[in-house]
């Protein structure tokens, strides 16, 4: 089976390094920098693919180097109707990226990081499988109806949100509190801070869409997640 195509992509948000951050950054088919986030690729000593943004965050030096190696450039006024990541996460569907893996996208801003973490529900990107990675908590999203296996480790954190609408047909596995065909309101805390107790666990849905967030608990916990 044909492996599917992966980008990387780096938002202007703060970075933290740990595991599935390095795995991401090291299997990746195309890396693009949403403006200020070329800044990362350049820390780490990576050269991005492509660059999306107004550049108004991005170092002039910076900006000028990268112009001279070759990196295409996408240019959008700041006044615009979407962020920066929005455009980044479209143009790497438009060039065949299957699955994204968002860095950095999450930061001091409420209304930027809500956006971002939105964005795994937006419904023009459904078919692709988008993975918001921040340190040591991992985000993605499942759209009814569907089943998700996923590594963990005993003690993780798991919390489940519904975005938009109820979602319906919910079943947990492999976690303490689990659910059998639950039912989970628009706005309800059901979900929220449930635990790992098998390192492989289950969440089944039937409709709705439902925010996954995983965090590992413990800075000297192995990483053994597959968002």
């Amino acid at each position: 089976m044909r492996e599917k195509m992966k980008c990387v992509i780096f938002a202007n948000g703060p970075l933290e390094l740990d595991t599935p951050t390095e795995q991401a950054i090291r299997n990746h088919d195309l890396v693009l920098a949403t403006d200020g986030g070329a800044v990362h690729c350049h820390t780490l000593g990576m050269k991005p693919d492509i660059v999306v943004g107004d550049m108004d965050s991005i170092p002039g030096k910076l900006l000028t180097q990268l112009r001279q190696q070759g990196v295409e450039m996408h240019t959008f006024p700041q006044r615009k109707d979407q962020t920066d990541l929005e455009l980044a996460i479209a143009l790497a569907i438009e060039r065949g990226m299957e699955e994204l893996t968002i860095l950095a996208a999450l930061g001091e801003r409420w209304d930027m990081s809500i956006a971002s973490v939105m964005l795994l529900a937006a419904p023009r990107f459904a078919g692709t499988q988008m993975t918001l990675l921040a340190g040591s908590t991992t985000l993605f999203c499942l759209r009814g109806p569907d089943r998700k296996e996923i590594a963990a480790c005993q003690g993780d954190r798991l919390s489940l949100i519904p975005l938009g609408s109820p979602v319906a047909g919910v079943t947990l596995q492999g976690l303490e509190y689990p659910l059998a065909n639950r039912h989970i309101p628009l706005g309800s805390t059901l979900g929220i801070s449930n635990i790992v107790i098998d390192p492989q666990i289950a969440v089944t849905i039937n409709e709705g869409i439902l925010l996954c967030v995983i965090e590992r608990l413990g800075a000297d916990k192995p990483t053994c997640h597959e968002a």
